[in-house]
């Protein structure tokens, strides 16, 4: 009997039964991205981080005058209280809310007297790389999310070679804060499935977006609709969440337009005004209607448009919305007179998640493809991010030599005439020592 108790543990304290846990995703309630697994044996935030640091110190060309006169330059008569204005800031069509966020830089580094030259060309630049790295690696989170993680990885290698992506995303352009702002509002939206939606925080970034480019408006008005038309709460969607988030929003940069412009002034308007129902925008070159779809969106997502056309077949329905954004974005453009490469820029990391989901369905071509895109973005990269259109920055070079009162043995300071077209050239922040605060040329 007792051999009979001790077979069937009857009357013993045995330890409770431990159930196997599941490691499954599909199981996994957490809002986990595995990045442990790394790129080329590096951990992916690190890697992202530091290739984006290459990509800065690797871009030494210029690529438009917004560049510096819608940020840089106005960042430093913000600080150092002497500078120049375009005529778009006497327009009062440019909000000084993204100049602040640099300005807020150089005040830091005049405060603690390390505004030399070089700082306040680069800091700069190198924020914004991190910036765009955040991007990327919440375009690689979002992905993981959604789909497997050879989607999430192919993805991720194409965000990373897209030529024109490198050539952006480490300037200082209204264009590149609205794209990593665009990329990380993406990344909380409510896409289909998506877990790691929060309508506050999209919102919140989109709001940024607007402020800081009134045209991201465009690239998320589809998105919006979308998101209301399937929200089951619309009223509480509109009266908690996008009239607070946008009046407070819109409320804060008009007051700091206000303090720097001296009067009441609300920028979107005379944006609107004068770009649109004015169309002075024009002035500065027009293009054919089609010029986008034959000629700039090609340019813009260079090697990876038939990667992205067939991924385009491919997609789930759950991108569908993503697609009607892009070509939405690209005829709303169409449709104005003055074009450029970089006003479709905010659509390119929408297009690279159609990429990534045609190379994992190449299969065995999957390598050879992958290797023959990054080999054909590295040319036009290496190109426009050393050679193309340097010149204007190399010049400011010499001049900062000559502008140096450092050395007693220097001859007065010049004066210098610039005969170039709009504002080719930075200025202050590239030929003077700011802290001395001494206007050297002009």
């Amino acid at each position: 009997m007792e051999k009979i108790r001790a077979r069937l543990n009857i009357g013993s304290k045995s330890e409770p039964v431990k159930l196997r846990k599941r490691k499954s995703q599909l199981y996994s309630k957490e809002e986990t991205c595995p990045l442990d697994n790394g790129v080329l044996g590096v951990h992916v935030t690190v890697f992202t981080v530091a290739f984006r640091l290459i990509n800065c110190f690797l871009v030494q060309t210029s690529f438009v005058p917004d560049e510096y006169w819608q940020s840089l330059e106005i960042a430093h008569l913000m600080v150092f209280d002497y500078g120049y204005l375009t005529w778009e800031w006497t327009a009062g069509i440019r909000g000084f809310s993204y100049p602040l966020f640099f300005a807020a830089i150089y005040k830091i580094l005049h405060f603690f007297t390390y505004d030399a030259v070089q700082l306040l060309v680069w800091l700069p630049r190198v924020v914004q790389a991190l910036l765009s790295a955040l991007a990327d690696i919440k375009l690689y989170c979002l992905i993981q999310s959604l789909e497997h993680s050879d989607v999430a990885k192919w993805t991720y290698l194409c965000q990373l070679c897209s030529w024109f992506t490198w050539y952006c995303c480490t300037r200082t352009l209204t264009n590149t804060m609205e794209t990593t702002l665009t990329t990380l509002a993406l990344y909380y939206y409510p896409l289909p499935g998506s877990k790691t939606h929060s309508s506050t925080k999209y919102l919140i970034l989109v709001a940024l977006a607007v402020i800081v480019r009134p045209t991201a408006l465009i690239v998320w008005l589809p998105l919006l609709v979308f998101h209301f038309w399937q929200e089951d709460n619309k009223l509480k969607l509109i009266t908690h969440l996008c009239l607070p988030i946008g009046a407070l929003t819109l409320g804060i940069s008009t007051l700091i337009d206000c303090i720097f412009y001296g009067k009441w002034t609300l920028v979107q308007y005379n944006f609107l005004k004068l770009n649109v129902f004015h169309n002075v925008a024009e002035f500065y070159g027009s293009h054919p209607w089609h010029w986008y779809f034959t000629q700039g969106f090609v340019v813009v997502i260079g090697p990876h448009l038939p990667f992205f056309l067939y991924g385009c077949t491919l997609a789930s329905k759950r991108y569908r919305i993503m697609l009607i954004t892009i070509v939405w974005t690209v005829m709303v453009y169409s449709c104005l007179a003055h074009k450029e490469f970089r006003f479709i820029y905010p659509v390119l990391p929408f297009c690279m998640v159609f990429c990534g989901i045609a190379l994992v369905n190449l299969r065995t071509w999957r390598r050879p493809a992958a290797c023959a895109l990054l080999v054909s973005n590295l040319v036009p990269a290496l190109y426009t991010g050393l050679l193309h259109q340097r010149g204007t920055l190399d010049v400011m070079g010499h001049l900062q030599t000559l502008c140096d009162d450092s050395d007693p043995s220097t001859p007065p300071l010049p004066e210098v005439l610039f005969l170039m077209p709009c504002h080719s050239t930075p200025f202050y922040r590239m030929s003077t020592r700011s802290h001395r605060r001494q206007e050297l040329c002009r």
